[in-house]
């Protein structure tokens, strides 16, 4: 059988989805970690896999419609958020029409959540959650010709009604699994302006976050494994980890790949100090610099060492505000104490640190306490702070209670790019006072001198210089 994976254009004059976060569209690109994984697992069977990204590639539309016409690939394969759904439908669409025998396969949280609105036909299916073993199977259904409803984890069309499999149990470990595929974006050269260091790549080490932010809408890949564990267990699946050993190795691969930088999605990279230890040890082994995210309530100091002395160039902290009854009523878990605290400890041992700020999380939150936490980002000169409004995503607690109170502009969730716009109105904090929030806010912050030359002098080439500077045209104006 001939398999593709695609990453469909977008059809809009928005910007592209970003596909590994999944809530926000591209200002930089970034290799689709989750989806490689899949990949791997099918070559790992002895497949032939096809990878085609129209996105980094930077083809339109009428460029995908003649690949697809002249292509022949038995089975496409897209890896869905909320913000690419109108453009895989589309995609979807446009591959019936050329290739009515073909089979398309949905994976990611935009399908998981939204099924229904992903199967058209019965050569369409739905890969909910966790996703590489349930691939692999279909997939090897389609080759042997078997019947799917056995199959753990799907979605279909099935005498006209949607049929759901039952839940495939989560992966515990995923040491088993193969590495990411990333033989297919070898000759992609990918940025990460936080690292300012390339060749560049994305890494992971495990799963999913224990901790119950109403909000949160973590990486796609944990999103997708979520949303299909929760709705079925009414509560957030199990941490799954990879073995040292197992990162080490990957680590290792990279290396003699020729990679110099990784930033790892995680959704918390930091879990206790022997497990940093061990990471850090093996970054430093190999002269990665490297990034990640963090809680302020996990950095230690001897953690905060361990990052300063392995080359770790960033830390990102969702801090959302500093006002403690905000983050009380988000469920944070922290406080502005701890903020503080793990914003001195990094920058004791010189690692630079991102906040990342939400607006709107919480119908406490106001034009005052907003102005707040913008002054007391700013006193703590950290290396970067990055704006964001909140988005009631389907399937968060913040989504519920948005429903219940009215506070979603048009009463419904509409897959909205939270680095610009607000579906959210409160009665004393509209969505227009959001948006101008964040755009005056973006601006006073990442056009201040200290920002400017802070970020100035730490560029070792001009290349990850032109790099940044678009990223950061994109970020403020789009």
């Amino acid at each position: 059988m001939k398999l593709t994976f695609i990453i469909p254009p977008e059809p809009t004059p928005n910007a592209p989805a970003e596909r590994t976060a999944g809530c926000t569209r591209v200002v930089y690109p970034a290799p689709n970690i989750y989806e490689l994984y899949v990949v791997a697992m099918l070559e790992r069977e002895g497949y032939k896999v096809n990878y085609c990204d129209f996105v980094f590639d930077k083809k339109s539309p009428a460029d995908f419609s003649q690949f697809i016409a002249s292509d022949n690939s038995d089975i496409y394969y897209i890896w869905s958020v909320n913000l690419s759904r109108t453009a895989d439908i589309q995609a979807r669409d446009i591959i019936r029409q050329a290739h009515p025998y073909a089979y398309v396969c949905f994976i990611g949280p935009g399908a998981t959540y939204f099924t229904h609105l992903y199967i058209a036909n019965e050569r369409d299916v739905v890969v909910r959650g966790e996703p590489e073993y349930t691939t692999l199977e279909w997939t090897n259904a389609i080759r042997d010709n078997k019947a799917w409803d056995e199959i753990q984890g799907i979605s279909y069309l099935h005498k006209g009604e949607i049929k759901r499999n039952a839940a495939r149990p989560i992966t515990k470990s995923f040491d088993e699994l193969p590495f990411p595929a990333r033989h297919h974006i070898a000759h992609r050269q990918y940025h990460n302006p936080k690292l300012k260091t390339s060749p560049y790549t994305t890494m992971i080490t495990s799963r999913n976050c224990p901790f119950h932010c109403i909000y949160c809408v973590p990486s796609s890949l944990s999103f997708a494994r979520e949303l299909e564990y929760r709705r079925d267990n009414n509560r957030k699946p199990p941490i799954s980890f990879r073995s040292i050993e197992s990162v080490e190795r990957e680590l290792q691969e990279l290396h003699e790949a020729g990679y110099r930088a990784i930033g790892f999605m995680d959704d918390e990279f930091i879990w206790d100090e022997e497990r940093t230890r061990g990471l850090c040890d093996a970054l430093k082994k190999y002269g990665f610099k490297w990034g990640c995210q963090a809680r302020v309530d996990t950095i230690t100091e001897p953690i905060a060492r361990m990052l300063g002395e392995s080359g770790c160039l960033y830390v990102d902290l969702g801090v959302e505000s500093f006002n403690d009854e905000i983050l009380k009523f988000i469920k944070k878990g922290i406080t502005r104490e701890q903020i503080y605290t793990a914003i001195r400890l990094l920058k004791k041992y010189k690692v630079p640190v991102k906040l990342n700020i939400l607006i709107g999380t919480s119908p406490l939150e106001t034009k005052e306490t907003l102005r707040d936490t913008l002054r007391q980002a700013q006193k703590l000169r950290v290396d970067q702070i990055m704006f964001n409004i909140v988005s009631p995503f389907p399937g968060t607690e913040f989504y519920k209670l948005a429903k219940e109170n009215g506070w979603i502009v048009g009463g419904e969730y509409t897959p909205t790019n939270a680095q610009r716009e607000s579906i959210l109105n409160y009665p004393h904090l509209s969505a227009r006072d959001m948006e101008k929030i964040l755009y005056q806010y973006n601006l006073r912050y990442f056009l201040s001198p200290y920002v400017v030359w802070s970020h100035l002098r730490k560029f070792t080439n001009i290349s990850e210089f032109i790099h940044a500077l678009k990223a950061l045209k994109i970020k403020l104006f789009g």
